[in-house]
């Protein structure tokens, strides 16, 4: 494989604009063209739900300085919109093109919005995924503001706290019976719906949605079980798509709703490569695909696919990872649990919110969450990526250091 002397990537998020800096700083020193539909530089997504809701801050961590990429002679091209990839060229929609000698998508994904229900086209329905998504939001999460959350996973969560705290009035509703349910199952979800409940969130569990009303703007949101909930704002979190147009138009091999690629992140085309939330991953220490959409995975994978699209092939072992913080409950989660057949091993107080989760698959830990205990995050991670078999009594009062393997 020869060396290459031009390379593309496809996307201006934090696995894009990651990979662009780790590919200077492995020394390459061809043409590098990072280009992204997004008018503002790259920047990381976790403030987006966190920090700039809450009011802490009015800008994301970007991903690198302002004058990082001109330095580095990185051709940072942002509002650009791709129209097609041929062979070894990518085409922007204004005719622009590009040579390349290899290729990395890392498109992201895109909020799903519910186009198949009545009303879902009316103003005030929003999503959460840019950052002019966030700050619009925070400017409406006011005192009094009936707020209506559909879908209570981590972002449905995440909004709901936020606008807590800024003293709106906020309704969630998801159709399963608890929030978070099928990452943590029931006994963990319960400590999270409990969570939300004390600081004044109204949930609607078991209960899903037939439309939204209003005439121009949303006034309402109607549920199945026959009753309108009166709305200001709409908060639809009900998941994100891979952006696979390009790819699909590529012809590139799909998997798991994204894009199959290699232990080492390369896809079924010669010299393209995907990451990210895009990427379908044949993880080599876990069967079938992940695709992970989280913001470890995106970070990641963009440091690592740098070496080999440099010409290694090395397989990406990393365990998924990602984080949270809700009122006063902060909590990492490591690994990949199935609450509904893996068996639960909790340590420490769950009534108290201080405590460490395991999840346990023929008696190996395969996923971990610590809850607003901070010392053992080595551990944990040693744990989780061995696969250590360890008995469940020495999980809950056994020097978890002793254990890593």
């Amino acid at each position: 494989m020869a060396d290459p002397t031009r390379i593309v990537i496809i996307g201006t998020g934090l696995a894009g604009a990651t990979a662009a800096g780790e590919l200077r700083a492995q020394g390459y020193s061809g043409q590098l063209v990072l280009l992204g539909q997004d008018t503002h530089r790259p920047y990381e997504l976790p403030a987006l739900s966190k920090g700039i809701l809450l009011g802490e801050a009015t800008d994301p961590d970007w991903v690198h300085d302002e004058s990082f990429y001109a330095e580095r002679d990185i051709d940072l091209r942002l509002s650009t919109v791709v129209s097609s990839v041929g062979d070894h060229e990518v085409v922007e929609a204004g005719g622009t093109r590009h040579p390349f000698d290899r290729l990395l998508l890392a498109t992201g994904s895109t909020p799903r919005r519910l186009e198949q229900l009545p009303g879902a086209g009316l103003a005030g329905l929003r999503t959460l995924r840019t950052l002019d998504d966030s700050r619009a939001l925070r400017a409406e999460l006011t005192a009094g503001t009936r707020v209506v959350i559909v879908g209570g996973g981590w972002i449905g969560c995440e909004v709901a706290a936020a606008a807590r705290s800024h003293g709106a009035e906020v309704t969630v509703i998801d159709p399963v019976s608890l929030p978070l349910r099928g990452v943590l199952g029931d006994t963990v979800a319960g400590v999270f719906r409990d969570l939300h409940t004390e600081h004044g969130v109204t949930w609607r569990l078991g209960t899903g949605v037939t439309g939204f009303t209003g005439e121009s703007t949303v006034t309402g949101v109607s549920l199945d079980d026959g009753t309108t909930l009166p709305a200001d704002l709409v908060l639809l979190a009900v998941g994100a798509a891979p952006r696979v147009e390009l790819a699909r138009a590529m012809g590139l091999d799909l998997a798991e709703g994204g894009v199959a690629v290699d232990a080492g992140l390369r896809t079924s085309a010669p010299d393209v490569y995907a990451v990210g939330d895009l990427a379908a991953h044949d993880h080599p220490r876990h069967p079938g695909r992940l695709r992970i959409e989280h913001w470890a995975n995106a970070k990641d994978q963009g440091a690592h696919v740098a070496r080999n699209l440099l010409g290694a092939h090395d397989p990406y072992t990393a365990s998924p990872y990602f984080f949270s913080d809700q009122y006063d409950l902060g909590m990492e989660f490591r690994g990949l649990a199935d609450p509904a057949t893996d068996e639960l091993v909790v340590r420490g107080d769950l009534a108290a919110r201080e405590f460490i989760a395991f999840w346990l698959r023929d008696g190996a830990v395969r996923a971990a969450m610590n809850v607003n205990l901070w010392d053992d995050g080595e551990a944990l991670g040693a744990l989780v990526d061995n696969g250590v078999r360890v008995e469940p009594a020495k999980l809950v009062a056994g020097d978890l250091a002793s254990m890593m393997g």
